[in-house]
């Protein structure tokens, strides 16, 4: 098995590096929080003292950080200096499409080879191996990267060269972000209409406003299988989260002048839900914003 390094050991991180070491990697892993290293140690994995120090004498190294600016810096400062040539690095970050290109260009010319692979599937998918991962990459650094993601996911899908993968998921979560507002405003609608939520439900689920927010992820309580709105919107994929995600659609958008009018509302929507306190809400307690059960920052 292989010798493999991991930064970033947060909601996401904390349980992709534990499936790592149930597949019987040996796990070398780096967080700032102590909490966290703490639990991943408890888990089975060897903690390094630094970023840098995670990389050294690995097979290969993964890395799940905030933004494009930590992935620029912990990859320039400590990962490139420390790492031996030939290293397979995989950048599981959502950061923005240009920054992934650079650090991947850089990489490149440094001896690595390298993936951007962000994931989609919350907490619980990270927790349980059940992920989807994006990558972005040539084709030989995605054959050897797609064994050791195979170990966090279900779904392991080339999207195309160096960046790819971090366009199709900020794609992916314009979709997701702007479905869930029209979810949620649709219900809403129904519910001061007179209608039964379950009636309803039971309706749109198998006609054609069927979608992932309602079937899957329903934001009522009480309707569709348990979803984050049965535990008084805790858990699952935080506003904050997906403003960001938002955020980066926008900023790609206006790289490629693309006209994005839906993406560009749920943004608005997900700041005003965001700047009212609550950022740490799963993104489908919007519903409550949008029913008027939640005050709305101006």
């Amino acid at each position: 098995m292989a010798r493999i390094g991991f930064v970033g050991l947060g909601n996401m991180g904390g349980g992709m590096a534990l499936n790592l070491v149930k597949a019987g990697h040996d796990v070398f892993a780096f967080d700032l929080s102590e909490a966290a290293a703490a639990k991943a140690r408890e888990g089975g994995c060897k903690i390094a003292a630094s970023a840098g120090e995670a990389g050294t004498d690995v097979d290969a190294i993964v890395t799940m950080l905030p933004a494009g600016k930590h992935v620029a810096s912990v990859y320039a400062e400590q990962i490139f200096p420390a790492a031996k040539p030939g290293t397979l690095l995989l950048d599981c970050s959502t950061i923005d499409v240009a920054t992934a290109r650079a650090v991947a260009a850089d990489a490149v010319a440094k001896g690595f080879e390298m993936v951007d692979a962000p994931v989609s599937g919350g907490i619980a998918a990270a927790n349980n191996g059940a992920l989807t991962f994006m990558v972005g990459g040539t084709d030989e650094a995605f054959a050897r990267a797609e064994p050791i993601l195979g170990k966090m996911g279900k779904a392991v899908i080339h999207a195309g060269d160096a960046g790819a993968g971090q366009a199709a998921k900020i794609c992916n979560n314009m979709i997701l972000g702007s479905q869930m507002i029209a979810t949620c405003e649709a219900l809403a609608l129904a519910l001061r209409l007179g209608l039964d939520p379950q009636k309803f439900y039971d309706i749109a689920s198998k006609a054609s406003g069927q979608s992932w927010s309602l079937t899957s992820y329903c934001p009522l309580p009480g309707v569709g299988p348990q979803s984050p709105a049965d535990r008084g919107y805790e858990g699952g994929f935080a506003s904050a989260l997906m403003l960001k995600d938002l955020k980066l659609a926008m900023g790609a958008a206006q790289s490629v002048d693309a006209s994005v009018p839906m993406g560009a509302a749920a943004e608005a929507l997900f700041q005003a839900f965001v700047n009212s306190g609550h950022a740490a809400t799963d993104f489908s307690g919007i519903i409550g914003m949008l029913n008027g059960e939640l005050p709305v920052a101006h």
